[in-house]
């Protein structure tokens, strides 16, 4: 019997060098983790161990206790879905174009408030969350602030609004067992 197996019948055996590849990448995946800010790990839905094990690595100050915990993570991201994770670092570093057409979506809520009173109804019908008073003020004062040509803070804050209001896509659930 011969080592070579048809690359088409996808059954062939994966080698040691390519699993310890995709080891390493799972390890540097959790090392990239570990550089984002609590918050925002927090509010990833990770599995608790494995939030718990980056929050511990961040609190690690002695380089062997570090490279433990390092290969602590990497084993903690074996049982972990990756591919949500890297779709949220992407959203993170700006890569995603989900991200960009919600960004997109936010900015033309933003002009079609500012055009008409009656787009505001549609708004919050669509998201019923929404304070219709605060949003009517921020209107109000965006609209001021453009005649009198003033520098555009409640518009800055209009689009902060609705970027709250409307979910972001690409937000993971990464848990590894599917509870919660």
């Amino acid at each position: 019997m011969s080592d070579h197996h048809d690359a088409s019948t996808g059954d062939e055996p994966i080698s040691k060098s390519e699993k310890k590849r995709q080891l390493n990448e799972l390890q540097d995946l959790g090392m990239e983790l570990a550089e984002l800010p609590k918050e925002k790990l927090r509010a990833m839905n990770l599995d608790p161990d494995l939030l718990e094990a980056i929050l511990d690595y961040k609190r690690f100050t002695a380089h062997g206790a570090k490279k433990r915990q390092e290969q602590y993570i990497g084993k903690l991201m074996r049982d972990v879905d990756p591919e949500p994770i890297r779709q949220y670092l992407a959203v993170l570093r700006g890569e995603s174009g989900e991200h960009t057409a919600w960004l997109h979506l936010v900015e033309r809520w933003r002009e079609r408030l500012l055009e008409s009173d009656e787009t505001l109804a549609a708004f919050l019908n669509d998201f019923p969350e929404g304070d219709a008073q605060q949003l009517r003020t921020l209107i109000r004062n965006a609209r001021k602030e453009h005649q009198e040509q003033k520098p555009p803070k409640a518009f800055r804050q209009l689009f902060q609004t609705i970027k709250a209001l409307i979910p972001e896509p690409g937000v993971p659930a990464a848990r590894g067992d599917g509870e919660d």
